[in-house]
C-alpha cells in the first residue's frame, strides 16, 4: 500500500497579494479598507490578485494588530414591532455599505439586568461601539450606565443627557402635524388611541396630540390606551363609539391599531371618511391598501440608520456629541375629511352598535 501525503496549499496572506500585484503591503491594505488615494489601475490589480490567490481577509489578526473589530453591538427593545425592527434594518444597512457588521440582541423584557448582560456581551466581543435602539426609559438609562465609557449612540425618544449622540424621527413633530391637519378639515373633536404607558414613542405622541387638541376638549376622556396592536385598536374605537358625544376623527398611535379601528367602524357601517376620519402612525405595507387607503406618518428608517451611523463613528472619532431629529413624512391618503356637516339619521345609534 502507498501512502499518499497532501500537502495543505498556504493560505495567501496580504504580502502575497501584494507581490502578485506589484504594489506594496500599505496600498493592498489600503484598497481593503477602501480608503481614497488609490489609483483605478491599481485597484484593479489588487482585486484582480486577491481574486486569483483566494484571498480572504483574517478579521480576528487584524483586530489584534488594529483594535478594531468591525463590529456594532446593537440592542433593540420591541425588536418585533415595526419602528423598532425597521430602525435595526436600516442600521444593519448602512453599517454594512461602512463594512461594518452587526451583532444584535432584542430584549425580551425591560429589566436593567437583561440590558447589563447584553452590555457584558458586546464588551466580550470587543465590538468597536454601541447603536441603542431603546424604546423605554429604563433601557436608555441602564444602556448609558452599562457603557460608559465605549462610544455609543441611542436611538430614542427619552430624556437623554448632554453629551450624549442621539438621534431619532421626530415623533413630536409628526404627530403634531396630524393632530393640526384634523383640525385644519374642521375636526374639534379629536380622539386618540394612544401605545402602551412608558413606550417613549407612544408617549410623545401622547403628548404632541394633547398639546394640540382644540382648547375645551378632555384629553382624559378622549384617549383610550392599546398595546399597538390590531386587537387593541378594534376594542379602543368600540369603547370611544360608546362616549356621549363621540369624536369626529381618531388618531391611531400606530397603523395596526388604526385597521382594528376601521373594522370597528367597518361593523357598524359607519362610513370613513364621511362620518368620521381615522389617521395612523408608520405607513405600514398594507396602510395604502386599508379600507380606505390610511392617512398616516411615515418615518424615514434610511435616513435614521444612515444618521445613527455617522454618529457613531463620530463617537469612535471622540467627536462632539450631535442630536438628530428627522422630519416624519405625512402621507394624505382617504380616510380623512371634514366632518359631516350634520348628524346624519341613525348616526348615533350606529356609533353606540348592537345592543
Amino acid at each position: 500500500m502507498i501512502d499518499t501525503v497532501l500537502s495543505a496549499k498556504p493560505t495567501p496572506t496580504i504580502l502575497d497579494v501584494a507581490a502578485m500585484a506589484g504594489v506594496s503591503h500599505q496600498t493592498v491594505s489600503r484598497v481593503l479598507n477602501g480608503q481614497a488615494y488609490v489609483s483605478e489601475e491599481t485597484l484593479r490589480k489588487v482585486n484582480e490578485a486577491i481574486a486569483i490567490l483566494g484571498y480572504r481577509r483574517n478579521l480576528t489578526a487584524r483586530a489584534l494588530v488594529t483594535g478594531n473589530t468591525r463590529i456594532i453591538g446593537t440592542l433593540v427593545t420591541y425588536a418585533s414591532m415595526t419602528g423598532p425592527s425597521g430602525a435595526l434594518l436600516a442600521i444593519e444597512r448602512t453599517a454594512r455599505s461602512r463594512g461594518y457588521w452587526l451583532s444584535m440582541v432584542g430584549l425580551q423584557s425591560n429589566d436593567p439586568d437583561e440590558v447589563v448582560e447584553v452590555i457584558s456581551h458586546f464588551k466580550v466581543q470587543g465590538v468597536d461601539g454601541i447603536i441603542a435602539v431603546a424604546q423605554t426609559q429604563v433601557c436608555v438609562d441602564t444602556t448609558l450606565e452599562a457603557s460608559a465609557g465605549m462610544p455609543l449612540v441611542l436611538v430614542t425618544s427619552g430624556a437623554v443627557a448632554a453629551g450624549h449622540p442621539t438621534v431619532d424621527i421626530d415623533q413630536y413633530g409628526a404627530a403634531e402635524r396630524l393632530v393640526m391637519m384634523l383640525r385644519d378639515l374642521g375636526h374639534t373633536r379629536i380622539a386618540h388611541i394612544s401605545g402602551p404607558t412608558g413606550d417613549l414613542h407612544g408617549d410623545v405622541r401622547v403628548a404632541a396630540w394633547r398639546d394640540t387638541l382644540p382648547a375645551g376638549q378632555s384629553p382624559e376622556e378622549l384617549q383610550v390606551e392599546g398595546d399597538w396592536s390590531s386587537a387593541s385598536g378594534y376594542t379602543a374605537a368600540a369603547s370611544l363609539l360608546a362616549l356621549d358625544t363621540p369624536p369626529t376623527a381618531i388618531f391611531a398611535g400606530n397603523d395596526q391599531m388604526a385597521i382594528g379601528a376601521l373594522r370597528t367602524l367597518h361593523e357598524r357601517d359607519i362610513k370613513v371618511p364621511d362620518e368620521i376620519s381615522v389617521v395612523g402612525f408608520d405607513n405600514i405595507v398594507g396602510a395604502d391598501y386599508s379600507i380606505p387607503p390610511l392617512t398616516t406618518i411615515r418615518q424615514n428608517h434610511d435616513a435614521l440608520g444612515f444618521a445613527a451611523m455617522e454618529l457613531l463613528l463620530d463617537a469612535i472619532d471622540r467627536k462632539p456629541a450631535r442630536n438628530v431629529k428627522i422630519p416624519g413624512e405625512l402621507i394624505d391618503r382617504a380616510s380623512t375629511a371634514p366632518p359631516p356637516a350634520h348628524v346624519p339619521s341613525g348616526w348615533l345609534s350606529k356609533m353606540r352598535g348592537p345592543k
